[in-house]
C-alpha cells in the first residue's frame, strides 16, 4: 500500500471539486457544453452605453382630424390612435386613453360630458377623464392634443 500524506489527498480532493465546479458552469464561460461542443463566449458589446439626456424627438406629431368634427359637450373616439378627444367647452380640446382601466376595452363613446366604456357600464368625466360610474376604479390617463389651425394633434 502507497504511503499518501494527508496533504496529497486534501489537494486531491481539492482539485477534483474544483473540477466539478467549472464542470457544472461550463456552459456560460466557454468550457464544453453537456455534449462535449465548445461553447464560444459571446463577443463584448461595441453600443455605447444609453445616454442619460433624452434626445429630443423627432417623430412627427400625430393628426386626428378635424377639430369641428369634435361636438360640444361630446367627442370622438379615434381608435387606430387609441384616443379619445372632448369638447367640455366651447373651443377647449381634451383627451385621453381610450383604453377603459377596468379590462381595456375602447371606450365606445362620448355624450353629456361623459366618456361611456360600453363593455362593463363605466363613465368617465369628459373634463377630466376621472370615473363618474364603476366598475372602473381608475380614471382615463390624459393624452396632450392642442388644435392646430383647425386640425386636432396629440403632441
Amino acid at each position: 500500500m502507497t504511503n499518501t500524506s494527508r496533504r496529497a489527498v486534501l489537494a486531491a480532493g481539492g482539485a477534483i471539486g474544483v473540477a466539478g465546479a467549472l464542470a457544472a458552469c461550463g456552459s456560460s464561460n466557454g468550457m464544453a457544453t453537456s455534449s462535449g461542443a465548445p461553447n464560444t463566449p459571446p463577443a463584448p458589446s461595441t453600443t455605447p452605453a444609453p445616454s442619460t439626456t433624452p434626445a429630443p424627438s423627432t417623430a412627427p406629431a400625430t393628426a386626428l382630424g378635424p377639430s369641428a368634427e369634435i361636438p360640444l359637450s361630446g367627442g370622438k373616439v379615434y381608435d387606430k390612435e387609441q384616443v379619445v378627444v372632448t369638447q367640455p367647452v366651447q373651443g377647449e380640446f381634451k383627451a385621453f386613453s381610450a383604453v377603459c382601466p377596468h379590462q381595456g376595452c375602447l371606450v365606445s363613446s362620448v355624450s353629456d360630458n361623459a366618456i361611456l366604456c360600453a363593455c362593463h357600464g363605466s363613465l368617465f368625466n369628459a373634463s377630466t377623464g376621472d370615473v363618474e360610474q364603476g366598475p372602473a376604479v381608475q380614471g382615463l390617463a390624459p393624452v396632450a392634443v392642442k388644435d392646430s389651425n383647425g386640425t386636432l394633434v396629440l403632441e
